[in-house]
C-alpha cells in the first residue's frame, strides 16, 4: 500500500480535474487527546466520498453532513473561499458528540476547492520520491511548494501554514525466506515502499508477493545501491554471515533509523563478536545494531515473528521508548555505579 498522504491529494487532485468541488481538511493542532496527529489530512468530494482521516470518522462524518449532498442535503465547498479554522472537541458535550477521547480537541483547516495544478505538480514530485513542502497563505488560499530538505512537523502561524509530504517510509530485506514474505506484507500495509534483496536464486523462485523491488546484487552492495536515510530500515534475515554482515555494516554508516538481524541471542552475541574481532568494530560502533530483532510476544510462527518485528520496527519510527533499552539504560546507569 503507498503513502496515504500521496493517495489522498492524488485523489483530490483527480476530483478537482474532473470539475468536482471538493475540500482538503489538515489537522493543524490538537489539545488533550487526539485520534489523529498534527499534519494529517483528508479530501472529501461534494459526492460525499472521502479518502484519508482526521479522526476515528467522528469528524468526518460531520464534514460529510456539512460539506457533501451525499444524502441530499449539505452546503456547497465555496469556490474560491479562502480557507477556514474550525475546532471540534472545545466542550465536554461537543467531545461526547463527536466521540472525541476526554478532553480532546481537533483544529483543522478546511482548503475549500484547492487548485488542481498546484495539486498535479505536488503528486508529480512526490511520485518521484522528492519531500515536499506545501505553504498555505491562511487569508487568500494562495500555495507555494519547495523541496525539503529533511522531514519537518507542520508549523503555522497567523499568516500561512506549512506541512511536509513525502517520501514515503522504506525498507530493505535482507533474505527472501517465509518470514521476508509475511514482514514485507505488513510493512506494505503500513506505508513502507519494500525492497527485497537476495542472490541465491533458489530463495527468490518462491517468492510471490507482488509490489516488491526485487535486487540479485550482493546485500552490501544492495544497501549501498538503497541509499538508506532516515525514513529508511535494513533487517537481514538470511542467518548467514556472509550475507548479513557486510550488509549490517553499511547499513550502520547510514541514517537508517533502524538496523537489525534476525537470530537468537546467542547468534546476536556471535555476530557481534564477530564484528568486533574481524571488522574492527567497537560496542559504540554496533550500539544501533538490533538483535535480536522484534518485541517479545512468545511468537514461534514465521507470522507471528512478522507481526514482533513490524511493532518494534514502527516503535523505533514513532519514537517509542521500548522495554529493552530500559533495561540497557539501567545496566549502564549500575555499571557507572560500580567502584572501578
Amino acid at each position: 500500500m503507498e503513502n496515504l498522504d500521496v493517495m489522498v491529494l492524488r485523489t483530490l487532485r483527480d476530483w478537482r480535474r474532473a470539475g468536482k468541488r471538493a475540500l482538503l481538511t489538515t489537522v493543524v493542532r490538537t489539545w488533550g487527546s487526539s485520534p489523529r496527529p498534527v499534519g494529517s489530512i483528508m479530501a472529501l468530494a461534494e459526492d460525499g466520498a472521502v479518502v484519508g482521516s482526521v479522526s476515528g470518522g467522528c469528524i468526518e462524518d460531520d464534514l460529510i453532513a456539512r460539506y457533501s449532498h451525499a444524502h441530499g442535503k449539505g452546503e456547497d465547498v465555496p469556490l474560491g473561499a479562502p480557507p477556514a479554522l474550525v475546532k471540534y472537541g472545545i466542550t465536554a458535550d461537543e467531545a461526547h458528540r463527536f466521540g472525541l477521547p476526554c478532553g480532546g480537541t481537533l483544529e483543522l483547516l478546511l482548503e475549500y476547492a484547492p487548485d488542481a495544478d498546484s495539486l498535479d505538480l505536488l503528486v508529480a514530485q512526490l511520485e518521484q520520491g522528492k519531500l515536499m513542502k506545501r505553504t498555505v497563505t491562511l487569508a487568500t488560499g494562495a500555495v507555494r511548494l519547495a523541496e525539503a530538505r529533511a522531514p519537518d512537523e507542520l508549523t503555522v502561524n497567523d499568516t500561512e501554514l506549512t506541512n511536509t509530504f513525502g517520501p514515503e517510509y522504506r525498507m530493505l530485506l535482507i533474505g527472501a525466506g517465509q518470514l521476508a514474505e509475511y514482514l514485507a506484507t505488513m510493512a506494505k500495509f503500513s506505508g513502507f515502499a519494500v525492497t527485497l534483496c537476495d542472490p541465491r536464486a533458489e530463495y527468490r523462485t518462491a517468492w510471490s508477493l507482488p509490489g516488491v523491488h526485487i535486487t540479485t546484487e550482493m546485500p552490501d552492495d544492495a544497501v549501498l545501491a538503497f541509499r538508506p536515510d532516515r525514513r529508511s530500515c535494513v533487517v537481514a534475515l538470511t542467518h548467514d554471515p556472509k550475507l548479513d554482515d557486510l550488509a549490517l555494516l553499511e547499513a550502520l554508516q547510514s541514517e537508517a533509523f533502524y538496523v537489525g538481524a534476525i537470530g537468537s541471542r546467542r547468534n546476536a552475541d556471535a555476530r557481534r563478536d564477530r564484528m568486533i574481532e574481524h571488522f574492527e568494530q567497537t560496542d559504540e560502533s554496533l550500539a544501533r545494531l538490533r538483535g535480536p530483532i522484534g518485541i517479545y510476544i512468545g511468537s514461534k510462527t514465521p507470522p507471528e515473528i512478522a507481526v514482533s518485528v513490524m511493532a518494534e520496527i514502527l516503535a523505533v519510527k514513532n519514537a517509542v521508548t521500548l522495554p529493552r533499552e530500559v533495561e540497557v539504560a539501567r545496566a549502564k546507569e549500575m555499571q557507572q555505579l560500580q567502584p572501578s
